[in-house]
This record gives C-alpha cells, structure tokens and sequence, in this order.
C-alpha cells in the first residue's frame, strides 16, 4: 500500500481547496494503479499552533504523517504571487531535506491561469529544496475550476501518472 500524505495550505478548514486535492491524491493513484491510504493534514486546524516555539502535539502529528508519506499531494492557494504563508510556517519545521523520502505532486489554486506557472514553479522548487522528489507535470487549477474540478483533476492524473509510476519504482 503507497502512503499518500494530503497537505492543504488554505486559511479556511474544510475548503473547496482540500476536497480537490483529497480527489487529486485519489485520482492519481487509481490511475498510476496503485492502492492508496490517504491521510490529510489541514493546516487552517492547527492555527496559532504553527507559530508556537515548540511543536503542539497536533503539529507533530502532522509532521508526521509527512514523514510517513511516500507520496505528497501539496494543495495551496496562489497568495500575493506565491504560496500561501500557512504553507511557509509549515514547512519551516522540516529538518534540511525533510522530504528526502517524498515524492511530491504540487497542486496550486490562481485566480489567473496566466499566472500559475510561476506559483507551480515556486512550488517545485520550496519542495526540491527540503529534499523532495517532485513528480511532473504539477496540477494548476483556475478559482473558478473549485466548484467542480474533478474533470480537470482526472484529465491531469492521466497525464501525471506516468511520471508518478515511475518515481514510485525508483523510490521502492
């Protein structure tokens, strides 16, 4: 069983943002024909926990299921050009190449497809940074796609599994 992590960085819990990417982790998994425990880390619950000097239990535990993960499904809204501050403090606690073990699948959320290349790219580079395998393509979806993205989810799984298959076969 491949474990997937789902880390949602909206400011809002139980956002339109973590069920789309609940579904992304579904759905590239079915595709890459892999089975899937899927555990999701909302980081609007924990709050002020994220500033704290020392971890909360709630933040460990989040941190922990990073670390359990094999595959990492990082949803983020675009906030003044980038990530969302949420994501930062996050990830932040992560020893230097934290996600050594990781293969990530970046999703971002733009209000501007114009723009979401940049935020995809910020994305990519946040995650290779803390050691990170990042999978290709990454998964851009438009504000306006939130409503109903399954299509757009599926359509980007299809073409995202290959690449996920085989980080899966060099990371076993």
């Amino acid at each position: 069983m491949t474990r997937f992590a789902v880390l949602v960085a909206a400011p809002q819990t139980r956002s339109a943002l973590r069920a789309a990417a609940v579904h992304t982790a579904d759905s590239i998994a079915a595709h890459a024909g892999v089975t899937a425990r899927i555990d999701v880390v909302d980081l609007a619950g924990l709050g002020p926990a994220l500033l704290a000097e020392e971890a909360t239990e709630d933040v460990a535990a989040a941190l922990a299921a990073l670390a359990d993960s094999d595959v990492l499904v990082v949803a983020t809204p675009q906030v003044h050009g980038s990530y969302s501050g949420l994501l930062k403090v996050f990830l932040d606690r992560l020893p230097e190449l934290g996600l050594s073990h990781v293969i990530a699948l970046p999703l971002a959320v733009v209000d501007d497809l114009r723009n979401g290349r940049n935020i995809e790219g910020d994305l990519r580079v946040l995650l290779s940074d803390l050691g990170a395998w990042v999978a290709e393509p990454g998964l851009v979806l438009a504000a306006a796609e939130l409503a109903e993205p399954l299509s757009v989810i599926d359509a980007w799984a299809e073409v995202a599994a290959p690449s996920l298959r085989q980080a899966l076969a060099v990371a076993v």
